[in-house]
């Protein structure tokens, strides 16, 4: 089966003054659709330059990445915002919510830059959002809202456009833990219908909730376990 995602021996740099860090020294890796991934390692090992790059957010200083059959690691800016517009889903710990918009709004903001025609994007959001579990909710603004409830709209905005893959940056972070499980159990079901996702965690417990956790240390691929 050919991967939705290859690294090829990827490396970042990164030149500050008289100091270079390598964030990622010659990481390599396949996922394939469908994958449930954990990423995991000690503060400082590259987690985050890692999701960065897999987000299409930054380029790797070398080596090859590549979304489906297309090698993004080199795309000028403008190509690099189509693809993270048109094939990736992202959830923030901190949800990045329009605290002015209502939860539908929010869940329709991408297709909004995508030119969609508003009564097809209202119809879509409003059918993620029953998805997710909120549609009681509609006309609430995230402050109205808990945590685990603006998370709920945070994976629906990511799911909007129907993306490759969701990328998870520490999605139960901020949450307590009854919340987390119920995000976690969110998580499950897209996966179990075939939804690709890759999840940046510190947390243990919640790397157990995917198939696959990939573990770095000091911008290397330290460990990479399938569980099932």
């Amino acid at each position: 089966m050919t991967p939705i995602v290859q690294f090829n021996d990827v490396r970042k740099t990164y030149n500050m003054g008289a100091v270079t860090v390598n964030a990622l020294r010659g990481v390599s890796f396949e996922i394939h659709a469908g994958d449930y991934v954990s990423i995991m390692g000690p503060s400082g090992c590259g987690k985050s330059t890692l999701l960065n790059l897999l987000g299409c957010l930054d380029r790797p200083s070398s080596g090859q990445y590549f979304l489906g059959a297309e090698d993004v690691s080199q795309l000028q800016d403008d190509a690099l915002s189509t693809v993270r517009g048109g094939r990736l889903g992202f959830i923030f710990q901190s949800y990045n919510l329009i605290q002015q918009l209502t939860v539908v709004e929010n869940i329709e903001v991408p297709l909004y830059y995508q030119g969609w025609p508003e009564e097809r994007s209202r119809a879509r959001a409003r059918d993620l959002a029953g998805r997710v579990g909120l549609s009681e909710r509609l006309e609430h603004k995230p402050f109205e809202l808990s945590g685990g409830q603006q998370q709920r709209v945070a994976i629906a905005r990511a799911l909007v456009n129907d993306p490759l893959i969701l990328l998870a940056d520490e999605p139960t972070g901020n949450l307590d833990s009854a919340a987390g499980v119920e995000i976690l159990k969110i998580f499950a079901e897209l996966n179990r219908t075939g939804k690709t996702l890759i999840m940046v965690t510190h947390d243990p417990n919640v790397a157990e909730h995917s198939s696959r956790t990939i573990r770095l240390r000091d911008g290397q691929v330290e460990s990479d376990v399938r569980r099932r």
